[in-house]
């Protein structure tokens, strides 16, 4: 079965080619290799600095690997328009203050992908739109307010709703929940793993906590100074790791297991 996306020997680096007394940067993504096929979840795990969010920014195409290549489900990056591209794979971003317009309705912001896109009429969309705000848990009352009366975890429910609204295959989310707190983290994350299971989604999940990925995820890639260390089904990386770094991460974790499973 055809990978929805895969990297091939991927390497990255903020380099200031060509541009006078720019000091070219060392790499911060050395060589990784890995896949996710449909109905999987990937989470990428390291602390900060280690490469993920670089690793993520390649798969969005939104950092050109320096070698190696992306590829989404059997065709390279550059085969994609900007446009096809988003209609394949969407991201949910960290912070859902800064990735809404503060004056715009919520149903507003979930349609603005489908007028993007052309898809439907104006009242098509609107329909469309309040179906997936439905779907993550917003009210109609909610649909109708301005996205700056939300909470910050009613916030993410828009950024997910409007991700989700062109029906991608893929889900890339960057530390989703690691600005909410604690009891709303565990809304957001078993939401996201409801909607997974539901669409059949590829999901790439970017965090530093190995104790959400073990709820989360089918597979695991951690990743240290811009390598991958280790890779596999969560049952092999968390329970016989094999690495200092990963058994060093599964020390650090952050037990909110109970509100999880609430």
């Amino acid at each position: 079965m055809t990978p929805l996306i895969e990297l091939r020997s991927v390497s990255c680096s903020y380099k200031g080619r060509g541009r006078w007394f720019v000091p070219d940067m060392p790499l911060v993504v050395r060589d990784v290799s890995l896949q996710v096929h449909a109905g999987e979840v990937l989470g990428i795990v390291g602390e900060s600095g280690s490469g993920k969010t670089t690793l993520m920014k390649a798969m969005l195409g939104l950092l050109r690997p320096v070698s190696g290549e992306v590829v989404l489900n059997g065709r390279t990056l550059d085969a994609y328009s900007r446009l096809e591209r988003a209609r394949f794979s969407q991201a949910v971003f960290q912070d859902p203050y800064s990735s809404l317009n503060p004056d715009r309705t919520v149903l507003d912001i979930v349609a603005q992908p489908l007028l993007i896109h052309k898809i439907g009429s104006s009242n098509e969309r609107m329909e469309r739109a309040s179906a997936m705000c439905g779907l993550v848990g917003l009210s109609l009352q909610h649909q109708k307010g301005l996205a700056r009366h939300l909470s910050g975890g009613q916030r993410q429910r828009v950024a997910i709703a409007r991700a989700l609204v062109l029906e991608p295959r893929l889900l890339i989310c960057d530390e989703p929940t690691s600005a909410l707190d604690v009891s709303v983290q565990a809304q957001i994350l078993n939401l996201l793993l409801a909607l997974q299971e539901r669409l059949s989604l590829g999901v790439v999940f970017v965090t530093h906590n190995l104790g959400v990925v073990e709820h989360l995820a089918t597979h695991v890639a951690v990743i240290s100074r811009g390598s991958l260390v280790e890779h596999g089904t969560v049952d092999q990386v968390t329970k016989t790791p094999r690495h200092e770094y990963t058994k060093a991460l599964l020390e650090a974790v952050l037990t909110i297991d109970a509100a999880l499973t609430e």
